[in-house]
């Protein structure tokens, strides 16, 4: 079999699976994951493959979504391609992981990823990443203790907030959130850099005062959060920081989480931000295509795995500019005819 870099997170740590070559021999095979530009793209896998996918925290959409996927992959390519998807920090750290050639497919807020083949914001040059397809879109949710006093994101100012997990799309938005509402991440907060399970943890016992979260809807932590801690925990709004975070990028949008997600008293104004599936510039093409076109043709049963899935669209797919597409993901949005 060959394989493409894979690796696995459990828990805090993780192991790093050893590819196996041909019979005999280790390690990894560059030739599964080089793409010849000049050949025909077929969308046909021919040799056992295996690609590792970089979602985010365990009780985020990503991981939920991202293993839901690799389970697909086998069964959409004739046995051909599988996929292990990996706990991470999520968008900065998987796009790093991923041009390192730890992963080949990556989750990624919109904005990071922009960033990233920008050379901006968490990375000081352009990365050679290219897009699979636009996803579902991510909401910023920010939940605070309904006992912290905290009515707005100026109001966090000496507070415990979680900014999400280091090098992470949430961590991204947090601080660019906290900026536009006037204060300093670094000095303005008492930061808690933590991953969504974590956080949930010390809301729930009052050691953290808020959080800050980006991820579809419903987000399983976040499900718990409400259901455990009930009327103890609110949504604040956001949307008035909107016109100076569109002001950095226009991927910021306004959104809104409906009452019924998570059993709220009202619908909470919010901005959102759309998702996107990365992979290196020199995926192999059918490898590339045979993804993107699972990711469209097995929506339903990923939404099955969590209902954010439901948001992914081929009107949307190609709207990644100027994240350039794949030319193998091109070649499955044009057999599957996304406008």
């Amino acid at each position: 079999m060959r394989r493409i870099n894979v690796r696995f997170a459990a828990g805090v740590g993780a192991l790093a699976l050893v590819a196996a070559g041909t019979a005999g021999c280790g390690g990894r095979q560059d030739g599964a994951t080089k793409d010849d530009a000049a050949s025909e793209i077929t969308c046909k896998v021919t040799e056992s493959t295996r690609v590792g996918i970089a979602t985010g925290n365990a009780t985020g959409v990503y991981y939920v979504v991202g293993n839901a996927l690799a389970g697909q992959l086998s069964g959409a390519t004739d046995g051909k391609l599988s996929g292990t998807a990996a706990e991470t920090g999520a968008s900065v750290q998987n796009i790093e992981q991923l041009v390192a050639g730890q992963y080949d497919v990556a989750f990624s807020l919109f904005d990071t990823a922009v960033n990233a083949v920008q050379g901006k914001g968490s990375f000081t040059a352009p990365q050679p990443v290219e897009a699979l397809a636009r996803i579902y879109d991510n909401y910023t949710q920010v939940v605070v203790r309904a006992d912290s006093g905290i009515n707005s994101v100026a109001d966090m100012k000496g507070k415990k907030i979680s900014t999400g997990s280091p090098k992470s799309g949430t961590e991204v938005i947090a601080n660019r959130l906290l900026e536009a509402a006037g204060l300093d991440p670094a000095k303005d907060i008492q930061a808690q850099r933590l991953d969504l399970t974590k956080t949930v943890e010390g809301v729930k016992d009052g050691s953290i005062d808020g959080l800050f979260w980006s991820g579809g809807v419903p987000t399983g932590g976040l499900t718990d959060l409400f259901t455990t801690a009930g009327d103890k925990v609110k949504f604040i709004d956001i949307t008035p920081l909107l016109p100076k975070m569109a002001e950095i990028n226009p991927a910021y949008q306004a959104g809104n989480i409906a009452a019924d997600v998570y059993k709220t008293p009202a619908a909470t104004p919010t901005i959102v931000v759309p998702n996107v599936l990365l992979v290196r510039k020199d995926l192999n093409a059918n490898v590339a295509c045979a993804i993107a076109r699972t990711v469209f043709e097995k929506k339903d049963a990923l939404a099955q795995a969590n209902p954010a899935a439901k948001g992914i669209s081929l009107e949307n797919a190609r709207k990644t500019d100027p994240v350039q597409l794949h030319r193998g993901a091109a070649k499955a949005l044009q057999d599957l005819g996304a406008s």
